[in-house]
């Protein structure tokens, strides 16, 4: 059942958690949409403690977040005073410039038809923390897994680019190959698609966004709060599908919908949202 706006809108202090959102995951959908290309100088603790706050995230939490990210070089950390405040050190805007291209766009479930991007790579056991390092970065580039050691992707993918900062090192064995290929016969991109991406996983994912979003109204008041977690959801759901070709999805694929309900709830809550920001920020 779809929830009413009134409900949205009543329950975003206690639900911020218990959907499923993470600390860290909510603080980079509030740093990509008000603070990158606006807000140069570092953000005073009491900020982030006061926006997280109203989504129901202790203090506790929005430290360790914030320290946590610091210690990952996506955070400066600068005392003003005897105030801490955070920053984006480059890598971070970088890393976040690097996702805008496809969180903007109007089109960020589609790419052409007939090129596809394979990656092959092989990690031994010892090195399992970069191992999740690496397949977290694929599937934000949109790689699905199509065997052991082996991903794909739609479209043509920069993979010079998307493993950049990934320390990879010099061994022969772990330099990973990439290729960008067009199906031959017997190929069935049909099963391709389905034995890398579970078709009613992203479904479920789109579900969810728009059982949150579609129907909701920007709300007098709340649009920092809501721009902060509907930009973390869009992130998720960005996360969750890669785009793939018409030709083989369902008819009734739900992409259109989501892209729909995140412009127009984008335009209604941006404004406002980096409004209330600047007035935090100002504010004693």
């Amino acid at each position: 059942m779809v929830a009413s706006p009134a409900q949205v809108g009543a329950d975003l202090e206690s639900t911020a958690l218990a959907a499923g959102r993470r600390p860290q995951q909510l603080l980079l959908g509030l740093l990509g949409a008000v603070v990158m290309n606006r807000h140069p100088v570092p953000v005073p603790t009491r900020v982030f403690l006061r926006i997280f706050g109203s989504l129901g995230i202790g203090d506790a939490a929005t430290r360790a977040t914030l320290a946590r990210m610091t210690r990952s070089g996506l955070l400066a950390r600068h005392q003003l005073g005897r105030t801490a405040a955070f920053r984006l050190t480059d890598r971070g805007e970088g890393l976040l410039r690097e996702a805008a291209s496809r969180v903007q766009s109007s089109k960020p479930f589609e790419h052409a038809d007939g090129e596809w991007t394979l990656l092959s790579f092989s990690l031994p056991e010892s090195r399992r923390d970069l191992r999740h390092q690496l397949r977290a970065r694929l599937t934000w580039a949109g790689f699905g897994p199509l065997r052991d050691g082996l991903w794909i992707a739609p479209g043509t993918v920069d993979v010079d680019k998307v493993l950049a900062d990934v320390p990879l090192g010099d061994d022969e064995e772990q330099i990973p190959h990439a290729f960008v290929a067009r199906p031959a016969p017997p190929t069935r991109l049909d099963l391709v698609v389905r034995r890398a991406w579970d078709l009613a996983e992203l479904r479920a994912e789109h579900e969810r966004f728009l059982r949150l979003w579609e129907r909701h109204p920007a709300t007098g008041g709340k649009q920092l709060a809501e721009l902060t977690l509907f930009v973390s959801d869009w992130l998720r759901l960005l996360r969750a599908d890669p785009g793939l070709p018409a030709a083989y999805l369902p008819e009734d694929w739900p992409s259109a919908r989501s892209v729909a309900t995140y412009l127009r709830l984008r335009g209604e809550l941006e404004g406002p949202a980096r409004t209330a920001f600047g007035r935090l920020v100002g504010s004693p």
